[in-house]
């Protein structure tokens, strides 16, 4: 059984993607420690005006876990948000068909960052077409930090093969001690595939909105390519 694992990401890009159709088991790790420069509350589109950064406000302490971090309420950032993604692809081919999905989710009030990505989630993956089980960090126990938190949540899912990003083996996995343990590593080889965009040149590395926009029915078999 293969299993991939990931931070929760807001409006992921395709390359989250491609990771979770890989696999038979994703397990979102919402258990470690919040990054405020990372992605987990912000993703780009693209807009005429070329790629635009949409970010969740959060109420959010140093070292605090994923699962606990706040959504600033009190700003109006759905609405900016659902404006921004309307104005942005109200011409791509393929609105009219995601657009209520979209709205569902800007529609109402998030306490919880985690609740509203893994919402989204959800939905995201129901529109591609992928049928791979998602599982949280947190409901499960998994003790231990880095490499050793990994091997107990892949085991825990009954996992005997790790599907791992590339950069992972020079900044946190440690390869022989997943091996050690009876767990193959197998390496992301994945480059953006080009697909037809809106607003000029193509842009990669956007959030999974732009390809379902622009690909509709067709987003699956674009991001896995030739062997899917």
């Amino acid at each position: 059984m293969l299993v991939g694992i990931h931070q929760p990401h807001y409006l992921p890009w395709l390359r989250y993607f491609e990771k979770i159709a890989r696999v038979d088991v994703f397990i979102a790790l919402d258990t470690v420690q919040y990054n405020k420069n990372g992605w987990q509350n912000r993703n780009r589109i693209k807009t005429a005006n070329g790629p635009l950064l949409l970010t969740v406000p959060v109420h959010a302490n140093l070292g605090q876990a994923i699962e606990t971090v706040a959504v600033r309420e009190s700003e109006p950032w759905r609405l900016k948000h659902a404006r921004s993604i309307e104005q942005a692809y109200r011409k791509a081919p393929y609105f009219v068909r995601y657009w209520d999905m979209l709205r569902a989710a800007y529609d109402r009030p998030w306490t919880l960052l985690n609740e509203l990505n893994k919402f989204m989630l959800a939905d995201f993956l129901k529109a591609l077409g992928i049928e791979t089980r998602v599982v949280y960090a947190s409901q499960l126990d998994a003790p231990g930090s880095a490499t050793e938190r990994l091997i107990h949540l892949i085991k825990t899912v009954g996992g005997t093969r790790y599907y791992s990003g590339a950069y992972a083996t020079d900044a946190y996995l440690d390869a022989n001690a997943l091996r050690d343990s009876g767990i193959s590593l197998e390496i992301q080889h994945w480059e953006s595939p080009v697909y037809p965009q809106l607003h000029g040149a193509f842009e990669p590395d956007l959030s999974i909105v732009d390809l379902l926009m622009n690909r509709g029915g067709r987003s699956l078999r674009t991001l896995l390519g030739p062997n899917r």
